[in-house]
């Protein structure tokens, strides 16, 4: 049975080879502080689809980390009720292979359930039962100052009626988050709030498909989010405001091969829209932003790639952590291409072991690009998870 953690799946010998420092093991009952990081790729499925549980429990997809299963966007309006349904059977079959050993907590997958409202969220919870204990949280879509707080207090009343650990995370994708004569009272009342319920907050969202549909902007396979100039002012302003407390995830990625080219060309991770998302994942990294939003399972693989952190990264990180103690303000780099400065790289050194710790550190001269282009063997990509 597999444990939960990045690239469990390779050998032994691959592990060897590829890292300077493995990925650690981790569950849901890992710190908050970390589990922040690890949600990292989040695979979006639609919950009325009934081979979700199976999929858990037979692992068919071995990347996959953290999957929410999705009650809002994906669910058309007059089939909420059933996809409400088929996700109490998702989660009772998951308690019943919990029970027998088909699965335990080294390999259950972090799962959450993206709702449309809070009353949603307690109407789920009530039909969950004890299976909700499986659950590592809940998906708060079109989160804004109107609704957050409804929102955050149901979770927590849900989670001392059942006695379980529940994180929320919320999605910004409102309107009146996006036009700027309303976005700073709104990203200064919710700051405030998200404050308050901080220990129940996992990661900060960003739906760019909602907020670009408002405009009737959509960008292109080979285009990132950043060349749309109002999404990247959106961006700046959510790591300003929220960034400095919270892990902020980056935006969906809505492009994949068809089947015919996922089966022409199976070993090719990056491939023509991989390119894209590749691209995006790393302009994510520069500006702040921890793991993605993903709806089909080849795009795993990219993302999580790309969070590993370099050796070069690690060792700078461990030499600013270890001479903080108020000696020297500044030293060379352990590569000798760089000054580090203790005060200012602080946080970006925590940043990186806590990295470092989920994702591993790849060895030098080794990197997301080899990972990714090498011959190892992956989950089979066909099939639209969204």
């Amino acid at each position: 049975m597999k444990k939960l953690e990045y690239f469990h799946y390779l050998s032994e010998i691959q592990k060897d080879n590829i890292f300077f420092k493995r990925p650690a093991p981790m569950s849901k009952n890992v710190a908050r502080e970390q589990l922040a990081y690890a949600v990292g790729a989040a695979l979006y499925m639609p919950a009325i689809r009934k081979d979700i549980a199976s999929m858990i429990i037979h692992q068919k997809y071995k990347e996959a980390v953290t999957i929410v299963l999705d009650l809002e966007d994906a669910i058309g309006d007059n089939y909420v009720e059933e996809a409400i349904e088929q996700t109490v059977s998702h989660l009772l079959a998951i308690e019943e292979a919990m029970l027998q050993g088909q699965l335990n907590w080294d390999s259950l997958p972090l799962l959450f359930i993206r709702v449309r409202s809070a009353n949603q969220l307690k109407e789920v919870a009530n039909k969950l039962g004890t299976s909700i204990h499986y659950l590592t949280g809940f998906v708060f879509p079109k989160f804004s100052t109107s609704n957050g707080r409804e929102y955050l207090h149901t979770l927590r009343d849900v989670e001392m009626s059942v006695g379980t650990r529940l994180y929320g995370m919320p999605i910004l994708e409102s309107s009146e988050l996006f036009y700027k004569e309303t976005r700073y009272t709104e990203f200064q009342t919710l700051s405030v709030l998200l404050k308050e319920y901080e220990s129940s907050i996992l990661n900060v969202r960003i739906g760019a498909t909602d907020l670009c549909g408002l405009y009737g902007i959509r960008r292109s396979s080979q285009s990132t989010i950043y060349d749309i100039s109002v999404m990247r002012d959106f961006i700046s302003d959510v790591v300003n405001y929220f960034g400095r407390s919270f892990v902020i995830s980056g935006p969906v990625w809505e492009y994949f091969n068809n089947q015919q080219e996922l089966r022409e060309h199976e070993e090719q991770i990056v491939s023509y829209y991989n390119t894209g998302l590749l691209n995006e994942t790393l302009l994510d990294l520069t500006n702040g932003l921890i793991g993605k939003t993903v709806i089909h399972p080849s795009h795993l693989k990219v993302v999580q790639s790309v969070n590993v952190v370099s050796q070069e990264e690690y060792l700078d990180a461990l030499s600013i952590l270890e001479n903080a103690n108020g000696d020297i303000g500044v030293l060379k780099s352990n590569s000798q291409n760089k000054m580090n400065e203790i005060k200012p790289h602080y946080k970006w050194a925590v940043k990186v072991m806590t990295k470092s710790t989920i994702y591993g550190v790849y060895h030098d001269k080794y990197n997301f690009f080899k990972i990714l282009t090498e011959a190892i063997p992956y989950s089979d990509p066909i099939g639209y998870e969204r």
